[in-house]
């Protein structure tokens, strides 16, 4: 099985119901920085970000869209508060599972271990991009990699997230993208 709702629609009717459906409005915040993180996110539709307050300045991580997951994994594994707040860009669907029910789910379900292992993957993987790219590349030079990358991100979020991800004011970003054009 290759994706998470093939895995949901396998388990057992008892195992279904650990997790549930939850749809919020753009701009909604999940989780708050300092909060501990016990659920997950599954995205069936919309858009979410990773997001840290520095001193009253919003620095993105991550963007996260439909067959993805998302939480704040080191408060989610460690039980410790989160670093990370989560907040919807768009209406978002979304179906939760609590951290105890992940814990059974997971000994049950190797397929689901699976798929868990290769979402961690991918974030690991992003995250050390994102972090190389901070120290080697200029903001155009991340701008355009972004471009090249991920098209659709461009499109659906916006530009302020996009800035912030960069490490940029929304400033810089249109004087980056009119140079661009």
């Amino acid at each position: 099985m290759n994706n998470l709702m093939d895995i949901i629609n396998s388990i057992n009717d008892k195992e279904k119901n650990y997790w549930y459906k939850k749809s919020f409005a753009a701009n909604k915040t999940l989780l708050f920085e300092g909060d501990i993180a016990d659920k997950i996110y599954f995205i069936e539709k919309g858009a979410i970000r990773l997001w840290n307050n520095d001193d009253g300045k919003e620095i993105t991580f991550q963007f996260f869209f439909e067959g993805q997951v998302v939480s704040s994994y080191e408060s989610f594994y460690l039980k410790n508060p989160s670093v990370f707040s989560i907040e919807t860009i768009e209406e978002t669907d979304v179906l939760v599972l609590e951290k105890e029910k992940l814990d059974i789910l997971l000994i049950d379900s190797p397929d689901l271990l699976k798929i868990m292992m290769n979402q961690l993957s991918e974030r690991f993987i992003v995250y050390t991009e994102y972090f190389l790219s901070r120290i080697k590349e200029s903001p155009e030079e991340r701008y355009l990699s972004l471009l090249e990358k991920n098209s659709e991100l461009i499109k659906r979020v916006p530009a302020q997230y996009i800035a912030s991800f960069l490490g940029i004011t929304p400033v810089s970003l249109s004087r980056i993208k009119n140079r661009i054009k």
